[in-house]
């Protein structure tokens, strides 16, 4: 079992453009990587006789990984990895995780921890895991996050590249033809995304006519969506942004923090906007352009936004 004395794995953050919720009943979406927010593990040598041991700083916790419960996300992942990687289950290391990606606001904080967890312990036992299997792994642990997660976010963090994806049939890592800058505006409220994708679930089942018209009409907007990202067309791409955050309010997922900044970065400026994730919180999308990038940060600012990133797709 070769090692080295420490190894480090990064991963980015993320967000959903077009398709969330449609993309757990088989529709399209497509998710971005947002690298101006990380995810850090490192792995290193441990005490003789100690086992795993697993620290989340920015959650002040330490523990063994022997004493983890099954529903543990985090000791989930170093479990599946070791048996990827076959090795034993209880070297003697220490996995230390940092982020600053915000926790439940649809930056895919979750599934960037694990990523990095993934890509930390391949590099310390010397082993090479490919972009399809690292997310492979971090799907198994998306199930404790979400429930029944889509795959979405393990599969454009694990790629580092935007994504057009259907659940179980496609994934597509395409061509972007004008790079384009999003505004990521922080509501401050958390949305667990387990919780609306189950409140979702039931309204569905309540009402599968109307559910299914929602999910087609979304399927549609991302279809043309990744057109207008192929060919450059950003007011297009603007349109159809706001056309699917009407949707998402149909389906009930949108809340009146979120409508107001989508309606402020509108007014300054923006080509387009929407919710990005669950909803009910979490961030809003914001299509703007080198020349309206301060305005439209302004008025996300005076409208309640908590944090802003501006992120480049390309």
């Amino acid at each position: 079992m070769r090692s080295t004395a420490k190894a480090v794995g990064t991963a980015p953050g993320k967000v959903i453009l077009f398709g969330e919720h449609a993309v757990v009943y088989g529709r399209p979406a497509i998710a971005v990587p947002v690298f101006e927010v990380q995810a850090r593990a490192e792995v290193s040598l441990g005490e003789p006789g100690q086992g795993v041991i697993l620290e989340a700083r920015d959650l002040d916790l330490r523990y063994p990984l022997s004493s983890a419960s099954a529903d543990d996300a985090l000791a989930t992942i170093v479990w599946k990895t070791l048996a990827r990687l076959e090795i034993p289950p209880q070297p003697d290391i220490l996995i230390s995780v940092q982020s600053t990606i915000p926790i439940a606001r649809g930056l895919g904080s979750g599934a960037a921890v694990s990523t990095a967890i993934v890509r930390a312990l391949a590099r310390y036992f010397g082993k090479h895991l490919t972009s399809r299997a690292i997310s492979d792994l971090v799907y198994e642990a998306e199930k404790l996050y979400h429930g029944t997660p889509s795959g979405v976010d393990n599969t454009v963090i694990a790629f580092g590249k935007p994504v057009y994806f259907v659940r179980g049939r496609t994934l597509e890592i395409f061509w972007v033809k004008t790079p384009f800058l999003l505004a990521i505006a922080d509501t401050g409220i958390v949305s667990e995304t387990k919780d609306v994708v189950a409140d979702v679930r039931r309204r569905y089942e309540e009402n599968l006519g109307r559910y299914e018209f929602l999910f087609d009409e979304i399927a549609e907007i991302a279809y043309q969506g990744r057109g207008a990202i192929e060919m450059g067309d950003l007011p297009r791409l603007g349109e159809l942004m706001n056309r699917n955050h009407a949707v998402l309010q149909a389906i009930g997922v949108s809340c009146p923090e979120l409508d107001r900044l989508a309606q402020a970065a509108l007014e300054g400026g923006a080509l387009g906007a929407k919710l990005s994730g669950a909803g009910r919180g979490g961030n809003l999308i914001a299509l703007v352009t080198p020349e309206t990038r301060g305005r439209v940060d302004l008025f996300l600012r005076l409208a309640g936004a908590k944090r802003i990133i501006i992120t480049e797709v390309s």
